[in-house]
């Protein structure tokens, strides 16, 4: 998302011809496109795109568990400590 950003920025800079963006080549001002295309390619391949949503999934259960165990006045377990009755 980020490479995105900066293609539009360095877009802008150089339509708008500010400072040393006036000079440079339109392909060097392009060049955050391919890279972010590619960044999308590699992060699809290796798994990191499903890895962050599963990652995502799993926390967000967690809140939802310990919002419910709190509800119910059950607590947590994480620190190994119980509440005596």
């Amino acid at each position: 998302m980020w490479l995105l950003v900066v293609g539009l920025l360095a877009i802008a800079l150089k339509y708008f011809e500010v400072g040393l963006f006036a000079g440079l080549a339109w392909w060097i001002v392009l060049l955050p496109f391919p890279a972010a295309m590619l960044w999308w390619a590699f992060a699809d391949w290796s798994g990191y795109t499903a890895r962050r949503a599963m990652e995502r999934d799993d926390a967000r259960r967690q809140d939802r568990v310990g919002r419910q165990r709190d509800a119910l006045g059950l607590g947590t377990r994480r620190g190994g400590a119980r509440r005596k009755p």
